[in-house]
């Protein structure tokens, strides 16, 4: 796998492994574009019954696989206080810093909503973690 400049792969204290920052990230710069295999949204729902998923969505019917060709930033993990935001512009998921990332920060983003179930707790450790990956709607 070759990564995007900037980062690396690390053990994570949230979740497995976790995508690092080896450069200085101001905020609001773009860290990297997520990148993967191209499938369709009955793909990814067919994929979504594994173990560890490493889909995100582009739009209503297509997503990008990160486990097959990915660069690294399918491990950035999940935080209910991240690091970073993600913009999807013309079929394009980047990731840009919410506020400055240090060298050897650990880089997080608020899933929101993902193919997991509602009740896939979430272990970030944030002082405002909502307890489960996925924003569940009242």
């Amino acid at each position: 796998m070759r990564l995007a400049p900037g980062l690396a792969i690390r053990k994570s204290s949230i979740n497995g492994k976790g995508c690092f920052a080896t450069t200085h990230f101001p905020r609001g710069k773009k860290i990297a574009e997520y990148a993967g295999e191209r499938i369709s949204d009955e793909e990814a729902n067919r994929r979504a019954h594994r173990r560890i998923l490493r889909i995100c969505a582009i739009d209503e019917k297509w997503s990008l696989d990160g486990s097959r060709h990915g660069n690294g930033t399918h491990y950035i993990n999940h935080s209910c206080a991240p690091n970073s935001y993600v913009k999807i512009l013309y079929e394009h998921i980047q990731f840009y810093a919410l506020r400055d990332i240090h060298p050897g920060e650990e880089i997080t983003v608020d899933y929101e909503s993902t193919l997991h179930s509602d009740k896939k707790r979430c272990y970030c450790g944030a002082k405002t973690c909502r307890g489960t990956i996925n924003k569940i709607q009242n």
